[in-house]
C-alpha cells in the first residue's frame, strides 16, 4: 500500500532523469495530473498524457532534455509530507534557487506555482520545489 502517491510520482520522475529515460508511466490521480500539467507548462516536462490500461487510468510523462542530453530537472524535492504538512502564507512565499526554480502550492483555487500564488495573494500547502 502506498501512503504518499505524490512522493512516488516525484521519485519516479527523479529516477527516470538519472537513468536518462524519455518516458515515465504511473497510476493517474487528479493531483498527479495537475502537478504534471504545471511542470509541463513551466517547461520542466515535454508532454503529459493520460490513457487507460484496462480499467486503470494511467499517466504518461515525457521528460525534457536539452540538446546535450542534460535534463531540465536538476532537483525535485517533496516539502510537505503526510507526517508533517507545511503551510505558507502568500507573504512568506519565497523564490527557489534565487528565482531559477519553482515551488508548487496547493491553494483554495487549486494547484499553482509560487509566482502565481504570490500574484493572487494566496497561501496554502507547499507541495514540492523543483529546479
Amino acid at each position: 500500500m502506498m501512503t504518499d502517491p505524490v512522493s512516488d510520482m516525484l521519485t519516479r520522475i527523479r529516477n527516470a532523469t538519472h537513468a536518462r529515460l524519455r518516458v515515465v508511466e504511473m497510476p493517474r490521480s487528479n493531483m498527479k495530473f495537475a502537478l504534471a500539467k504545471i511542470m509541463e507548462s513551466t517547461g520542466y516536462l515535454a508532454n503529459v498524457e493520460t490513457y487507460e490500461d484496462g480499467n486503470r487510468p494511467m499517466l504518461r510523462v515525457t521528460l525534457r532534455y536539452d540538446e546535450s542530453g542534460v535534463s531540465t530537472l536538476s532537483s525535485l524535492k517533496r516539502v510537505s509530507k503526510p507526517g508533517q504538512r507545511i503551510y505558507v502564507k502568500s507573504s512568506d512565499l519565497r523564490g527557489v534557487r534565487s528565482g531559477m526554480g519553482i515551488s508548487i502550492i496547493s491553494t483554495p483555487n487549486g494547484l499553482m506555482t509560487n509566482h502565481e500564488a504570490r500574484k493572487r495573494h494566496l497561501g496554502g500547502e507547499l507541495i514540492c520545489e523543483l529546479y
